[in-house]
C-alpha cells in the first residue's frame, strides 16, 4: 500500500492538469488513454470547476475515444474484473 501512495499521488496532481496552448486539436490514443486514466477524478472535480471537463472535446476521433476507453476500464480491471468469479 505504501508503494502505491506515491503513484496516486501523481495521478492525483495529474487530473489538475491541462494541455498546452495548441494542441487541444492534435489529442490522439495516448491523450485518450491518459484522459481516461484520470477521468474518474476528473468528473469529481468537474462537479466543483467549470473550467475542468472529463472528455477532451477537439480530439482526432476514433483513436482518442478507443484511448480512453482503454483508460476507463484500467478503474474497472479491464474484462478481467467482470469475468473474475465471486465467492
Amino acid at each position: 500500500m505504501k508503494r502505491l501512495l506515491p503513484f496516486a499521488a501523481l495521478l492525483l496532481l495529474a487530473a489538475c492538469a491541462t494541455a498546452p496552448p495548441g494542441i487541444e486539436g492534435t489529442r490522439g490514443f495516448f491523450w485518450g488513454l491518459f484522459d481516461g486514466a484520470v477521468a474518474p477524478i476528473s468528473f469529481i472535480l468537474s462537479l466543483f470547476s467549470d473550467t475542468i471537463a472529463v472528455y477532451g472535446a477537439p480530439n482526432s476521433g476514433g483513436w482518442y475515444d478507443f484511448g480512453f476507453l482503454l483508460g476507463v476500464g484500467c478503474w474497472a480491471g479491464g474484462g478481467a474484473g467482470a469475468a473474475k468469479k465471486r465467492r
